[in-house]
């Protein structure tokens, strides 16, 4: 449960924020001056920490610079009354998250607080975690170990030490976030500000407020000059997400960021800069955005100083298995059910299904199966009706379907050979494809085409088996005497 530190000397603000917040999704701390609100902060560790600009006799703007010290990563949300407005300005420029002017609105509050939590979670919590803590009750782990997530580590952990943007392309649900704070926890900024916008969800006229900040008057409603992202973030690392779906005019200021280092805030003359690492997501097709002119390509070059394609999970099938059963005990604990297995059956159909929300849908599909679940043994009839519209029934087929491809090992190096002279992309992801061909066809010949037998001696699953089958275009045309040749 996250923690809210709230730090006013006055009795009725501190009331009001607890009834807002009355409800038991957060662990609610109060202290009532400077000296407690330090001795809380350094105690209970907090995730987010209202501050009031005056404290007595302190200023709330040098408690903030202790809190700082304390913890760099402490996101601070000042309460400010209208006429101390520039003092929480200044704070923001230091590194405090927000603020909120008194008297406070509920919805706003409760709004702002949300977001700081998860800003302080993607701060905290590392996307990409060791091999001992993988047994851990996390729901930011990058989960599994198939060739396509091994070559995924290795690039976060080729780019991270590098101080050059990213750029990080995948259908919706893949986890472009994850890899984002992974990068950022493995980055020479990780001790710096991480924060997060996502372009999609914020109306257009309103996004270039949010990046850049706008002064007084800008536009209606602006009665107070806001500090944006980028000013906010300076020296850290900001993760803009769907970025495809920015206007032309924001796409030409980040440009101008990115090139020069300066920017204006909306209504603004004045030229600031901000030294910001970016990490950008989108689940579009950008080549085919910048062909129709919705895109500028010079940005485009800007942004991808490396780019990291992550591949949808009906390309990762083996690791189906392995988010399935790190599902089941994730939500096993959050949702107090007693399912301790997945059935083969109804891991066939997880493995067959192509998952068009891909890891995202997976959760969805778990968490509702054992919901409806009953007995120790997750059934195929617990799983979604469009899951269990997959043709199950796929019999080891060793007479009638499955043409293998002869058996050549002296290709898989004239492959890798022609690649490097070439300079062709991909290769290691293609010698993995040509590998499991080869070693696939050559267990199944020596089975007689019995895939019960073929996935013993390989090492891996039924289903396993049978996806990399598919993946691969296999089909077994006769079937053979073990050992003798087709």
């Amino acid at each position: 449960m996250p923690k809210l530190l709230v730090v006013d000397d006055e009795p009725f603000v501190r009331f009001s924020i607890s009834q807002v917040f009355a409800h038991g999704e957060v662990k609610l701390l109060e202290a009532a001056s400077a000296d407690e609100g330090l001795r809380l902060a350094a105690e209970q560790s907090p995730d987010v920490i209202l501050l009031d600009i005056r404290l007595g006799m302190r200023s709330g703007l040098d408690v903030f610079q202790e809190l700082r010290r304390m913890n760099p990563k402490c996101l601070v949300i000042f309460i400010t009354g209208h006429g101390t407005s520039e003092t929480a300005i200044e704070a923001m420029k230091l590194g405090a998250y927000d603020y909120l002017v008194k008297p406070l609105d509920a919805d706003r509050l409760r709004e702002v607080v949300q977001q700081a939590f998860t800003i302080s979670r993607l701060m905290h919590v590392p996307g990409l975690v060791e091999p001992e803590d993988q047994s851990a009750d996390n729901p930011d782990r990058l989960i599994g170990s198939g060739p396509a997530m091994q070559t995924i580590c290795k690039q976060i952990g080729r780019v991270a030490p590098q101080d050059v943007n990213l750029l990080i392309l995948g259908e919706s649900g893949t986890g472009k976030e994850l890899i984002a704070r992974a990068v950022y926890h493995h980055s020479r900024r990780s001790q710096a500000t991480f924060l997060a916008i996502n372009c999609a969800a914020i109306p257009e006229s309103l996004l270039e407020s949010e990046l850049f900040g706008h002064e007084r008057g800008a536009f209606t409603g602006a009665d107070q000059r806001r500090i944006g992202k980028f000013e906010q973030c300076d020296g850290g690392t900001l993760f803009l997400d769907e970025v495809g779906d920015m206007s032309a005019g924001t796409q030409a200021k980040i440009l101008r960021l990115l090139q020069e280092g300066g920017f204006e805030r909306v209504g603004g003359s004045e030229t600031l800069s901000a030294n910001v690492r970016i990490i950008a997501a989108t689940n579009q097709d950008l080549d085919s955005l910048i062909e129709s002119g919705r895109f500028r390509k010079d940005l485009y070059y800007r942004l991808k100083g490396v780019t990291i394609q992550l591949p949808p999970l009906r390309e990762r099938r083996e690791d189906i298995a392995e988010l399935a059963h790190y599902f089941l005990f994730r939500f096993n604990r959050q949702l107090g059910t007693q399912v301790q297995s997945i059935s083969e059956e109804s891991l066939d159909l997880l493995q067959r299904y192509d998952w068009p929300g891909n890891v995202r849908e997976m959760q969805s599909v778990i968490r509702e199966a054992l919901i409806v679940s009953a007995g120790p043994t997750l059934l195929p009839e617990f799983l979604p009706a469009e899951l269990r519209r997959v043709e199950t029934a796929e019999p080891e087929r060793a007479a009638d379907s499955l043409p293998l491809v002869d058996v050549d090992w002296t290709a898989l190096g004239q492959l890798v050979e022609s690649s490097l002279k070439t300079g062709k992309p991909e290769l290691y992801r293609l010698a993995l494809d040509h590998f499991d061909r080869l070693i696939v066809s050559q267990t199944l010949r020596q089975t007689g085409g019995n895939q019960a037998q073929a996935a013993e001696i390989l090492g891996i699953s039924r289903p396993t088996l049978r996806a990399k089958l598919r993946a691969l275009n296999l089909t077994i045309t006769k079937s053979v005497e073990p050992g003798k040749p087709l």
